[in-house]
């Protein structure tokens, strides 16, 4: 039973009892008396193992929030960590997809000078090849003009 309604029970058995005329003193039911201060001494028992198992549960309970904070607090700096590091990462790959960026330039600009420098010296021996050629053309030219020239009768 509950030790409250015991207590009310106990409470009422007082509030039932006669009053000896100029005392403070009651006359109670001495077995009722008994019967409710024996109910809570059964009860009492009960009552604080109860009391005990919600203080035990509590306690359980605390300790797994403290856990599951601790596991949030240590799941938050993990993620906090990752961040960083992956912003770390994005801003190291920025700098060297920057750098190839600027070798590509500058090796494309290598490649055309060097390109331009190979057309240039292409061109130069085709043109002398072709001055060259022309000038045999030239004076198989004027060889043949002078065989013609002396080769052909007075006329």
């Amino acid at each position: 039973m509950d030790i409250l309604n015991l207590v009310d029970k106990l409470e009422e058995l007082f509030s039932q009892g006669r009053s000896i005329p100029l005392t403070h003193n009651v006359i109670l039911d001495e077995d009722r008396m008994l019967d409710i201060i024996d109910q809570m001494r059964v009860s009492i028992p009960d009552e604080v193992k109860r009391s005990q198992q919600v203080l035990a549960q509590r306690d359980r309970i605390l300790a797994q929030a403290k856990e599951e904070h601790e596991r949030t607090i240590e799941i938050a700096k993990e993620k906090r960590e990752q961040l960083i590091s992956s912003n770390e990462i994005t801003i190291e790959a920025r700098k060297r997809a920057d750098q190839i960026i600027s070798q590509a330039y500058t090796e494309a600009e290598v490649i055309k000078r060097e390109a331009d420098k190979y057309a240039l010296d292409t061109l130069k021996r085709l043109e002398y090849e072709m001055d060259r050629s022309m000038n045999q053309i030239r004076n198989g030219i004027r060889s043949l003009q002078r065989e013609q020239d002396t080769n052909q009768p007075e006329s």
